[in-house]
C-alpha cells in the first residue's frame, strides 16, 4: 500500500462522515460503492503502479467526486434562491436592494396615487356639479333627486317644456352663475338642435283594435341659434310633434366651461366641452313621456392661458416626481425579471439532474416553485404603474385627457404593490432577535411579548399565503361548478319573475339581487316586493327564492368554507411538523448549512467545485480531530 491508497481511504472516510451528517443521499452513494468494488478488483495492481502514477480507478473516483460536488453545489444554489432577503444577507453579505426598493416604491406610488386621486376627484366633482346645474337651468320645475319620476303626460306640457329649454338656452348669459359659454364655429355660435324620431307612417285605432304601422324610423330636426330665442311654434310654425307615431324628441346643445379650481393645486386648468342631450322618451307609448338628461364631457387643453402667482417649477413638480416613479419601477422590473430568469435556469438544472441522476421527471408542482408568483405580481404592477405614470404625465402636460384609462392603470398597479406586501409579512418570524440578557426584567418581558406577537403574526401570514396557493385550483373548480347553478337561477328568475319584480327586470339586476341574497342582504324586501297579480307566479317565486337561499347559503357556501378550512388545517400541520412534502423539499433538506455558515459565499477566483472540496476537507479534518 502506498500513498495513493491512503488518500483513497481518506476520501472514502470523508464520504462516511458525510453520510453520518446526512449530507449525501442514498443514490449519491452508488458512486462510492462502485468505487470500493473497483478498488477490490484492482488490488493486485498496487505493486505495478508507482507512487507518482495514477491507478485506472482514480479517474472514475474523481468523476464520482466531481458529480457529488456538483450536486451539493446545485443544492446550495437552490437553497440560496429560496432564502429571504435577510438570510441572503447573512449568506453572502449582499444588501437586500430589492426589498429596500420595494419599500421605497410602495411609499412613492401611494403618494402618486393620492395626488392623482385628489386631482381626479376635482374633475369628477366639476362634471357632476355642472350636470346638476344644467338640470336646474333647463328642466322646468326640476327638484333634486326627482329624475326617476320626472315625466310629462299632456301634449301641451311637452311643447311647454321644449319652449322652456329654448328660452333658457337663449338667456344663458343672464341666468347662469358659472363661466358657461356657447360653442363657436368660426364667427357663429353652434345652434341648439331639436330632433324628432317617429315612425314613417301609421294609423292606429285602439278602439277598433286595428293598426297599420311602417316600422322605418324618420328623423326631423330644426335648429335654433342662441341669439334668437323665440318659442318653438313661433320659430318653426310648421314643426309638429306626431305623438301617436313619435318615438323620442332629443334636444342637443354644446356649452363650454373652464375648471379654475385646479390652479390652487398647481395644475393648469382644463377647458371642458359639455354636450347636453335632453331626451323625451316615448318608446313605450304608454301616455307617460319620461324626460332624461345626459352630459357627455370632452376635456381639452386651453388654447391660450396665462397663470400668475404660481411658478412653472411648482406646476411641473409633479411631472418630475412621476419621472422618478418611472425610473424606480423600471429598476424594480429589471431586478425582478433577473430573479425570474435565475429561477428558470435553476429549474432547468434541477430538472436535468433528476432526469440524468435519478431517472425521473420533476412534477409541475415542483417546477412552479422556481417561478415566484410574487415576482410576477411585481413585474405586472411595475408595468401598469409605468403606463399609468406616462399617461399621468401626458395629462399633466395637457397632451391627453383620458382620466379613466389612467386611473385604471394606476389603481390596479397600486393594488398589486400593496398585495405584494403580504410576501414580507411571512419573514417576520425569521427576523426577530431575542433581547439581550442585560435588559431589565420589565424590558425583557415587554420585548418577549412583542417578539412573540411578531412571531405569531408572521407564522399565520405564511400559512395564509400557502393556503391561498394550495386551495386555488380546488377553489376555481368549485366556483365553476357553482357558477353553472348560479347562472341557471339567473336565467330562470329573469324570464319568470322579471315582469313582476323590479329586481329581476334585467340579467344584471338579477345577478346583483341573487348575490346579495347569498350574502344575507336585502332578503325581506326581495320577498315582499313580489307582486301578487298572478298566483301561479307568486307561488313559483316562493319556491324559487327558498330553494336558492337554502342551496347556496346552507350547502354551497358551507362546502366552500369547508374546502378552505381543510386546506388550512393541512398546511398548518405541515408547517408545525416540518416534514418535507415534495421531492424538491426532500432534496433541499439534505443541506443543513445555515445562512451564516459561510459556505454560500462566492469567490471570484474559486469555482463552486473547489469551494465544495475545501469545505469537505475541512469537515473531514474536524471529524478526524474529534475522534483522535
Amino acid at each position: 500500500m502506498n500513498v495513493v491508497l491512503i488518500r483513497q481511504i481518506m476520501n472514502i472516510s470523508s464520504f462516511v462522515a458525510m453520510v453520518d451528517a446526512d449530507k449525501v443521499s442514498g443514490r449519491e452513494l452508488l458512486c462510492v460503492i462502485q468505487q470500493c468494488s473497483d478498488m477490490e478488483e484492482s488490488s493486485d495492481l498496487y505493486d505495478v503502479y508507482e507512487t507518482n502514477s495514477s491507478p485506472p480507478w482514480a479517474d472514475h473516483q474523481h468523476q464520482c467526486l466531481e458529480e457529488l460536488d456538483n450536486v451539493e453545489c446545485l443544492r446550495r444554489k437552490i437553497k440560496y434562491y429560496f432564502m429571504n432577503p435577510c438570510e441572503k444577507y447573512h449568506a453572502r453579505g449582499r444588501k437586500p436592494w430589492k426589498l429596500i426598493l420595494q419599500i421605497i416604491k410602495i411609499a412613492i406610488i401611494t403618494v402618486q396615487l393620492v395626488s392623482f386621486g385628489l386631482s381626479n376627484q376635482m374633475v369628477v366633482t366639476f362634471k357632476e356639479e355642472n350636470l346638476m346645474t344644467f338640470k336646474h337651468l333647463f328642466l322646468k320645475d326640476y327638484v333634486d333627486g326627482g329624475m326617476d319620476t320626472y315625466a310629462v303626460y299632456r301634449q301641451a306640457d311637452v311643447y311647454d317644456h321644449i319652449d322652456y329649454i329654448i328660452e333658457q338656452y337663449g338667456h344663458l348669459h343672464n341666468t347662469t352663475v358659472g363661466n358657461h359659454e356657447y360653442e363657436k364655429n368660426g364667427d357663429f355660435y353652434t345652434p341648439l338642435s331639436v330632433c324628432q324620431e317617429f315612425y314613417r307612417n301609421g294609423t292606429i285605432y285602439p278602439g277598433n283594435e286595428t293598426f297599420e304601422i311602417n316600422a322605418e324610423v324618420e328623423t326631423d330636426c330644426v335648429k335654433v341659434y342662441p341669439m334668437y330665442h323665440p318659442s318653438l311654434h313661433e320659430a318653426f310654425p310648421y314643426f309638429e310633434l306626431h305623438f301617436k307615431r313619435m318615438i323620442s324628441v332629443k334636444i342637443t346643445f354644446v356649452l363650454k366651461a373652464i375648471n379654475l379650481q385646479t390652479v390652487r393645486h398647481r395644475e393648469l386648468p382644463d377647458c371642458y366641452d359639455f354636450t347636453v342631450i335632453i331626451t323625451f322618451n316615448n318608446q313605450a307609448h304608454s301616455g307617460r313621456i319620461k324626460v332624461d338628461m345626459e352630459n357627455d364631457v370632452d376635456i381639452n387643453e386651453c388654447r391660450d392661458w396665462k397663470v400668475t402667482g404660481a411658478s412653472a417649477r411648482n406646476i411641473y413638480l409633479t411631472v418630475l416626481f412621476d419621472c422618478l416613479i418611472i425610473i424606480t419601477c423600471i429598476t424594480s422590473f429589471t431586478l425582478c425579471t433577473r430573479s425570474v430568469i435565475n429561477g428558470i435556469q435553476l429549474q432547468l438544472a434541477y430538472t436535468l439532474y433528476c432526469k440524468n441522476q435519478c431517472g425521473k421527471e420533476v412534477p409541475w408542482s415542483d417546477r412552479l416553485e422556481f417561478v415566484s408568483g410574487w415576482y410576477i405580481l411585481i413585474i405586472v404592477s411595475d408595468t401598469l404603474t409605468i403606463i399609468g405614470s406616462i399617461l399621468k404625465i401626458e395629462i399633466q402636460t395637457k397632451v391627453l385627457t383620458s382620466y379613466d384609462v389612467c386611473s385604471i392603470f394606476l389603481g390596479t398597479g397600486t393594488m398589486f404593490v400593496w398585495i405584494g406586501v403580504i410576501r414580507y409579512m411571512g419573514y417576520f418570524r425569521k427576523y426577530n432577535v431575542r433581547p439581550d440578557h442585560t435588559f431589565s426584567a420589565i424590558r425583557s418581558t415587554i420585548s418577549d411579548l412583542l417578539l412573540s406577537f411578531v412571531d405569531i403574526f408572521g407564522f399565520f401570514f405564511q400559512i395564509l399565503i400557502l393556503t391561498l396557493r394550495a386551495a386555488f385550483p380546488n377553489v376555481i373548480r368549485f366556483i365553476c361548478c357553482a357558477g353553472i347553478i348560479y347562472l341557471s337561477y339567473c336565467f330562470c328568475g329573469w324570464i319568470v319573475l322579471g315582469p313582476y319584480h323590479e329586481k329581476f327586470r334585467t340579467l344584471n339586476t338579477v345577478s346583483e339581487c341573487l348575490f346579495s341574497l347569498i350574502n344575507g342582504d336585502d332578503m325581506f324586501p326581495t320577498f315582499k316586493n313580489m307582486k301578487q297579480k298572478s298566483s301561479l307566479v307568486w307561488i313559483f317565486s316562493r319556491v324559487y327564492l327558498y330553494t336558492f337561499v337554502s342551496l347556496f347559503i346552507y350547502m354551497i357556501l358551507s362546502l366552500f368554507i369547508t374546502l378552505i378550512t381543510d386546506t388550512y388545517d393541512t398546511i398548518k400541520q405541515q408547517q408545525q411538523s416540518g416534514t418535507p412534502t415534495s421531492e424538491l423539499q426532500k432534496f433541499l433538506m439534505v443541506c443543513r448549512d445555515l445562512p451564516n455558515s459561510g459556505v454560500y459565499r462566492l469567490d471570484e477566483n474559486n469555482s463552486c467545485f473547489l469551494n465544495c472540496c475545501i469545505n469537505r476537507f475541512r469537515k473531514v479534518q474536524e471529524r478526524l480531530t474529534s475522534e483522535a
